[in-house]
């Protein structure tokens, strides 16, 4: 689990939709938008659980944080999500 603060003058997560496998489609505060592929980060104490599709489709956009995060407590940070953008 990352633990951060949010970032004001980064853009933050607004959207996040499922595409297939580990990727998401994202929208940020800025209007960017674009689909990233989080299989790579998916290992860890707190990410291996994710390699679990059902468990990975469980997602949410925290608004606090500004991210997406899961239910076991996993998030990533909004600039690495930023920086993933295809």
């Amino acid at each position: 689990m990352s633990m951060h603060q949010p970032q004001h003058s980064q853009p933050s997560v607004t959207s996040a939709t499922y595409v297939d496998g580990y990727r998401i489609e994202l929208v940020f505060t800025d209007g960017n938008r674009g689909i990233v592929d989080l299989e790579t980060l998916l290992w860890g104490e707190v990410f291996s659980p994710l390699n679990d599709t059902p468990a990975f489709r469980a997602f949410h956009v925290d608004c606090e944080l500004g991210t997406i995060v899961w239910p076991n407590g996993a998030d990533v940070a909004p600039d690495t999500l930023y920086r993933m953008l295809g």
